[in-house]
């Protein structure tokens, strides 16, 4: 979305950054603030998912065997 050179690209078209309005510079914010808490929630998610996997071989060694 933004580069290192203060540029953001929406729809093909090319933004500099100090020439936006606070308005679009609050919401460029916003919108980093919900990425990072997707990659957040993702991690969580992965590591939910590890841990299932465990209890699920937990559980299985804990059942009677046949």
């Amino acid at each position: 979305m933004t580069d290192k050179q203060g540029r953001l690209t929406i729809d093909g078209i090319e933004y500099e950054i100090d020439d936006l309005t606070d308005e679009a510079k609050a919401q460029i914010k916003n919108i980093q603030i919900t990425e990072a808490e997707i990659k957040r929630l993702n991690i969580q998610t992965i590591i939910a998912q590890t841990a299932r996997s465990t209890y699920m071989q937990a559980l299985k060694a804990a059942l009677p065997k046949n």
